[in-house]
């Protein structure tokens, strides 16, 4: 059992809980139990901020119903389904607690294991988020997803410089302050676990990975393989490319300049005084690229956020 954490001078609670829950009407009820359960247990003041994104079962009636039931509960619906990122952000704007914590309601993640999570923040103010390193990939579309997810999280790790055992778990818990000036940078849909990792990494936050179990989804899946994948490796770019453009730029223009010379020497000795059409097109087309890196370099530098 984690401590209790001290009580706050101005009555909020220390952990947030933000939970989005779009037609999860099923097992909804046995999550809510399982993660109050645990937090009661450890003695943290908290509140759980359910969504309900405008499910089409009935899962606000069932958030509704808990609401009476569990004292820290606090159930908002949404009028139409902004995604699990949307709900993230506006949940974590919300969020009275100093530390907020992000989980899935679809009974994969071991939510008995936030207390954990909190715990590790409290008694290591280096760390800014811990995250829930999955050990499986118990997900739809599995053959596809592992590579997938694989390849993706090796590009991020190459350029952001840092190893990532898991960049896009959906349990994690951080500090609110730190969290903050990066909600806006939120995607609306899966993505935006991954954006909060790389926004954090990026800006030399330090994140924690502690091992956990990965449980079979219960209830349907929403995670569309082609789109969401697109859209994963898509927000990668755009991160590293918001905090670090060099990252991304200056490879490939460093690489055509470099072959570009290298043709206009092998052009020379094959025909004196002469360069190829094309080994100029490469040599300038890596010159563009680099100075793009270098302007874009500098508009990153010059902002204030």
């Amino acid at each position: 059992m984690a401590e209790a954490s001290a009580p706050r001078a101005d009555g909020e609670p220390h952990v947030s809980i933000v939970l989005p829950c779009f037609n999860e009407e099923a097992h909804l009820l046995l999550e809510l139990q399982r993660i109050t359960r645990a937090m009661d247990e450890s003695g943290y003041s908290y509140e759980l901020l359910a969504f309900d994104d405008a499910s089409t079962d009935g899962t606000l009636k069932v958030l509704q119903d808990a609401e009476l039931e569990f004292p820290h509960l606090r159930v908002i619906a949404f009028r139409r389904n902004g995604g699990a990122g949307t709900v993230r952000r506006i949940g974590s704007q919300m969020a009275a607690g100093e530390i907020v914590v992000w989980t899935d309601a679809d009974m994969t993640y071991p939510n008995e294991l936030i207390p954990e999570l909190v715990r590790q923040l409290d008694e290591d103010r280096s760390i800014d988020q811990v995250v829930g390193a999955r050990s499986s990939e118990e997900g739809s579309h599995k053959l596809l997803r592992v590579p997938a997810k694989w390849l993706i999280r090796k590009i991020a790790e190459k350029l952001v410089g840092e190893r990532i055992p898991d960049l896009n778990s959906g349990l994690r818990a951080m500090r609110r302050q730190v969290a903050l000036p990066y909600l806006r940078l939120l995607p609306p849909g899966f993505s935006c676990v991954t954006t909060i990792t790389l926004a954090f990494l990026s800006n030399q936050h330090d994140i924690s990975y502690m091992p956990i179990s990965y449980a079979k989804r219960a209830g349907k899946s929403k995670f569309k393989f082609v789109k969401d994948a697109y859209r994963y490796i898509l927000q990668v770019l755009r991160m590293v490319m918001y905090f670090n453009p060099l990252k991304v730029l200056m490879p490939p223009a460093l690489w055509l300049i470099g072959i570009g010379t290298a043709k206009a020497v092998y052009d020379l000795v094959e025909h004196p005084l002469r360069f190829a059409i094309n080994t100029v097109l490469i040599v300038l087309t890596g010159l563009i690229i680099g100075s793009l890196a270098l302007l874009a370099d500098l508009i990153v530098r010059s902002r204030h956020d």
